[in-house]
């Protein structure tokens, strides 16, 4: 099931429970995706691997705003935030954990030889790869470099 039909079915629940925060989050990203399937002035579905980068996005965003409130001492918009943030996620796989990327980390450092930051793309390059979808860039970044500069 595309992640088109997913997203429909869950703004017909979230209109049916009467979950108004559910439903401005759902439509967000149904937007997010009709914008990105006429980019190519085609319509045509989105890969997989876009529609989680998408995804990833629209989190990181609304995790973004919801700190830059909370650093503003306004919980009230920084709530709402982090709850769509929370609903935009569920359609995401499983994220893994800053051990497993770091397994992944040592794991392609030893396949590319990576021995300084001079090497740090190649790393993230396979690292990102095989992640792609259940982490950020910024923990694969976080990690390559400690690993790196050691």
């Amino acid at each position: 099931m595309s992640l088109s039909v997913k997203i429909m079915d869950a703004m017909k629940a979230a209109m049916k429970s009467k979950d108004s925060q559910a439903l401005q989050a759902l439509r967000a990203v149904k937007s997010e995706i009709l914008l990105a399937q006429t980019a190519n002035g085609a319509k045509e579905e989105l890969s997989e691997a876009a529609e989680l980068k998408l995804l990833q996005k629209l989190v990181k965003q609304r995790k973004d705003s919801a700190s830059v409130f909370a650093e503003q001492g306004r919980a009230d918009l920084s709530e709402p935030e982090l709850a769509e943030a929370a609903v935009i996620a569920q359609f995401l796989p499983e994220q893994l954990s800053k051990e497993e990327v770091a397994k992944l980390v040592d794991e392609a450092i030893a396949q590319t030889g990576a021995s300084g930051m001079g090497d740090m793309g190649k790393v993230m390059g396979m690292v990102n790869g095989k992640a792609a979808g259940r982490t950020d860039g910024k923990t694969i970044s976080t990690i390559v470099k400690a690993r790196l500069s050691k």
